[in-house]
């Protein structure tokens, strides 16, 4: 028995969650969180939906571009999870969509060891939150 213990790990897997403040600017909404696991801090999610097109093909370049205006060259590739889909970047953003990204940065930030600055992108496909805290304006008022 005490041979076989080295090749199995533990089924509990480390609490993993993401919190933090959520800010306007016009048509986008920018989430910025840090990212911890079982209360150590992990990393910094930056997540930025764009409240005005649900296809991520008409808006990946608007988007790209308004995250290299706070990100600088920092700004990810396309998200895996459009890749999956056969229609690609040009079929409708969901939750679904949203939840898979987080569950893919999640596990990213199990694997790791370091301290990281992740991100996640969306389309108008927001996840709902235990505690969503409130909005915040960037910017001058419209």
């Amino acid at each position: 028995m005490v041979k076989l213990k080295s090749h199995f790990q533990n089924a509990k897997g480390h609490k993993v969650e993401s919190r933090g403040a959520r800010y306007r600017y016009a048509d986008f909404l920018i989430k910025v969180g840090t990212v911890t696991m079982s209360s150590s801090a992990r990393g910094i999610s930056v997540e930025v939906e764009y409240s005005a097109c649900v296809v991520p093909g008409d808006c990946w370049n608007l988007m790209k571009e308004f995250m290299q205006s706070f990100l600088g060259s920092s700004v990810p590739d396309l998200p895996s999870v459009y890749s999956s889909k056969a229609e690609g970047l040009f079929a409708s953003a969901d939750c679904m969509d949203t939840m898979n990204q987080y569950l893919e940065l999640f596990s990213k930030i199990r694997k790791q060891q370091t301290v990281a600055l992740v991100f996640v992108e969306s389309d108008h496909a927001p996840v709902p939150c235990e505690d969503p805290g409130e909005d915040r304006t960037l910017g001058a008022a419209r």
